[in-house]
């Protein structure tokens, strides 16, 4: 069986397809042979900065790291895409910064990670520079047309790619590190390392057993797009390009130029490239282009998916989707950083599943972590995956054993999310175990409690998270915002939550905020919402009518 580097694994796509585009987006058009070449002088020119691998992976404890490591500070654009090639190549590894951390917190993942280098453009130079000041790092630039200096000491990316053109490069190893660092929802960055050759299959599409004659049979007889809206520094986003990339698609990009989510620019160009396949991330996503979609009027004929991920996106909004789009397929995939891929819904116009269905390796442990679930058991455990996982979190030797424990000699990715395990087998996801609230010692995941908020009419957005509360240990809060013009009240909402939900799950209090915060991907920012929370205003708690 071939171990596979995700290098390897572009070269057959390549040989096979040289020049179906591979890229689309910045004004740009790149096949996969062109992609080839120009990753090809980009691992040259990082191999003759001395970046490369430095200890092999068998002389390393797994959460070691013995390859040079790169940060890509780019938006999405095709430069993204090859710069990861050119560091795999290289044997260096790529790692994703949220360039819209501030100086300091882009600096302290710089040193958590260890970064050698970073790859960046133009127009993020000036938030970056105050990051790199005292850190001896190789830079590269790419030209995003803005108008703004290179950073002092730095090459431009086309420079660095005429200049490694000829040299000389190792042999890649599916032992090679794919990294990905995570958006520190609940709490503190960590920086997840897989084998390549465990998130080629576990996340990318790739077969368990796949052979150079495989990989090229496999692939799409006419290049369908897939559009991965969310950021690429997010893992959801890279996993739906490297898939994309590995079933014979055409990656399209689009760089909003740090404006942020635009659903009208999204659809506009998902019709001009006739996309095939979007990838959004949950409701944040959802709920504008649901609102584009009937206000506007877009020839979508050519898109047959619609994935989504990363966050809960509410059962309304999918059938929302179908009734807008009722040729598309609704895919909504559940998966982690830490874990690939692992389950999956679907709801389409014909079929919609119950719960989700679980992918190759994905389980239910039980709560103590003593056996697997059996369908039907009625435990609520840890959802894992057995197989393809992580090696760890890099230089983290305890986080890596709590979250990745071996277990009867079979090491697991336990990444902390509550489920059941139905008796159909399908997988009933609950929430991140860090977010129960515990009421009086009733356990209230939030998420449950934010699905039933968001089907109020005046609701646009809202989070949830607990507070310390004298009487219950920890009190339910709601922090939400409301849709223009539209009012209620926190007493109000209580109610409407406890018409569907357990009457102690309903919040206790609510805060009313202009802006729900959340990260570039989509994904909420908890870590604010206990900060708002803090200054909620418990609500009048009326009794029902009886």
């Amino acid at each position: 069986m071939t171990e596979w580097s995700l290098a390897e694994v572009h070269d057959v796509i390549a040989a096979a397809t040289p020049d179906r585009a591979m890229l689309v987006g910045d004004d740009v058009r790149r096949s996969h042979a062109e992609v080839v070449d120009r990753t090809k002088g980009l691992a040259g020119f990082l191999v003759g900065q001395g970046l490369g691998v430095r200890r092999e992976r068998q002389q390393l404890e797994r959460w070691e790291c013995g390859q040079a490591r790169v940060a890509v500070v780019l938006r999405n654009r095709p430069a993204y895409v090859e710069a990861m090639y050119g560091c795999y190549r290289a044997r260096a590894v790529p790692f994703n910064v949220n360039q819209q951390y501030t100086p300091d917190e882009i600096g302290s993942l710089l040193d958590l990670v260890g970064a050698d280098a970073v790859v960046y453009q133009r127009s993020l130079g000036p938030h970056l520079a105050p990051a790199l000041r005292g850190r001896p790092l190789v830079l590269i630039d790419v030209d995003d047309g803005s108008g703004v200096d290179p950073l002092e000491g730095g090459t431009e990316l086309e420079s660095a790619i005429e200049a490694g053109r000829g040299v000389e490069l190792p042999q890649p190893s599916g032992d090679d590190l794919y990294l990905v660092c995570t958006g520190g929802t609940t709490g503190a960055p960590k920086a997840v390392m897989w084998r390549q050759a465990d998130i080629f299959v576990a996340g990318m599409s790739g077969g368990e057993d796949a052979t150079a004659e495989s990989i090229a049979a496999g692939l799409c007889a006419e290049p369908q797009v897939w559009f991965a809206a969310p950021p690429l520094m997010h893992a959801a986003a890279q996993w739906t390009t490297f898939s994309g990339l590995h079933q014979g698609g055409t990656v399209l990009l689009h760089d909003d130029g740090g404006r942020g989510f635009d659903a009208a620019d999204l659809l506009a160009l998902a019709e001009r490239e006739r996309a095939f396949l979007i990838t959004i991330v949950g409701d944040a996503y959802a709920r504008p282009l649901i609102d584009e979609l009937r206000r506007g009027s877009y020839d979508l004929s050519s898109l047959q998916r619609l994935a989504t991920g990363g966050a809960m996106t509410s059962a309304e909004h999918k059938a929302a989707f179908v009734d807008l789009l009722p040729w598309v397929t609704v895919v909504d995939g559940y998966g982690a950083s830490e874990t690939g891929g692992m389950a999956y819904g679907v709801t389409s116009r014909s079929y919609t599943t119950r719960g989700h269905a679980p992918l190759a390796g994905g389980a239910v442990l039980a709560s103590d972590r003593s056996r697997f679930l059996a369908p039907g058991d009625d435990e609520v455990g840890w959802i894992a995956r057995r197989g393809r996982v992580p090696l760890g979190y890099l230089d983290d030797r305890t986080a890596t054993e709590a979250t990745f424990p071996v277990v009867e000699g079979e090491r697991l990715a336990v990444p902390g999310d509550r489920g059941r395990l139905a008796a159909d087998g399908s997988i009933e996801l609950l929430g991140r175990d860090s977010m129960v609230v515990n009421t009086g010692g009733e356990k209230v995941f939030v998420e449950e409690v934010e699905q039933a908020l968001l089907r109020h009419p005046a609701v646009e957005d809202a989070l949830v998270v607990g507070r310390p509360s004298e009487r219950f240990g920890q009190e339910v809060v709601a922090v939400v915002q409301l849709r223009p013009g539209r009012e209620v009240d926190g007493a109000e909402l209580r109610e409407f939550c406890a018409s569907s939900l357990a009457r102690f799950k309903a919040p206790r209090a609510v805060a009313f905020t202009e802006r729900i915060a959340r990260h570039p991907s989509g994904k909420a920012d908890y870590r604010w919402a206990r900060s708002v929370a803090e200054h909620a205003v418990d609500v009048n708690l009326r009794r029902p009518p009886t």
